[in-house]
Order: C-alpha cells, then structure tokens, then sequence
C-alpha cells in the first residue's frame, strides 16, 4: 500500500483520528500530538547536528518511541483492535535506567546551567523544552482522558533524559557547562 502525501480531506480545518472520527486541528488532542512530531523532528535535527554515539544511539530509539506516543495518542481507546502499539510503563522504566547509566558518568550538579555548549547539545535543550511544552498539552488533556499517565510519565523522564543527554553531549565535546548565577537586576551597571 502507497501514502499518498494528500488526501484533500483536511481542507475544511478537521483531520481523522485512528478509527475514522474527525476533530478541527485545533483541537488540545492535535496540539498534543504534533507537539509530539515537532520533539521528533527536533531530534532527528540534533541527531544531524552530530551527536555522540551514545546519545546517537538513544535518539534513534527515542523517536522510535515517539512514533508511538503520536499513534498512541492519536487512536482512543474506543478502538478496540488497534494495530497501533500503546506506550507501557516499562517505558518509562527504560528512560529512568538510561538516566541512571548517563548521570554515573557525569560529575554532580553543584547549580543550575544555562543552555547551551555544543551545537548538538544546544539542540538537545531544545528538545528538552518542547518536549515540557508537550507534556504540558498532555496535562491538559488528562483532565479528559485519564488514559494518559504513562505518557505523562514518559514525557516527564524523557525530558530530564534529554537535560542528562545535553551534559554527556557537552562532556563529550570536551566544554564545561555554564553555570546560572542569579544577579539583582538592579546590581548590573553593563
């Protein structure tokens, strides 16, 4: 079976649910769902933008795994024999022992950093805050569709794998981290 690219059916501002129901684009559901997309595209960038094996090896697994947030989130639950795969909790289990293994590599966080380094850890950050905004969207949503824990655990390990990813990134390249020290504003004569 060949995708056609256009179908011509979302031309009245709707698009079809896995089942067949059709919801107006803007609906919390598709905010939801494409900020989903634009994490993995986002990632597919950071991954172009040379990363180091370890954290290459994650992202291709990672967007992978956001294929099917997008499907799991884009089919309810009302379709029963779904071929579409649902997040599990051993998911989020994952990401929490990829934490674990990155951080033992990593000296302790002593204060906050400022986003940045290397181009490819930079593209990281990026990540990491489209991705809150995604579980944001996605908090939205649970007050609807209880269904949407996992994911909103997932999302929630997965953006602090992504903080954890930024620091090897960083380490790999040999840069030290930026540290964030407050200032009073009033305190700056620059």
């Amino acid at each position: 079976m060949t995708l056609r690219i256009y179908t011509k059916t979302g031309d009245d501002g709707t698009t079809g649910l896995f089942g067949g129901e059709r919801v107006l684009k803007s609906a919390p559901l598709l905010e939801a769902y494409g900020g989903v997309d634009e994490l993995n595209a986002n990632l597919g960038l950071a991954y172009a933008s040379g990363l180091s094996p370890r954290n290459a090896s994650l992202v291709e697994r990672l967007q992978e795994d956001l294929m099917v947030v997008g499907s799991d989130l884009a089919t309810p639950l009302s379709v029963k024999r779904s071929p579409i795969p649902r997040l599990a909790e051993s998911e989020v289990l994952r990401l929490e022992s990829w934490i674990d293994e990155l951080e033992a590599t990593l000296e302790p966080l002593q204060n906050f950093v400022l986003p940045g380094g290397a181009l490819a850890a930079a593209q990281l950050h990026v990540c990491r805050t489209v991705c809150r905004r995604v579980e944001r969207r996605v908090v939205e949503l649970q007050v609807h569709e209880s269904r949407l824990g996992v994911v909103l655990r997932y999302l929630n390990r997965l953006s602090d794998l992504l903080f954890v990813m930024t620091r090897v990134e960083n380490q790999h390249c040999g840069l030290l981290e930026r540290p964030w020290a407050p200032r009073h504003p009033l305190s700056d004569k620059g």
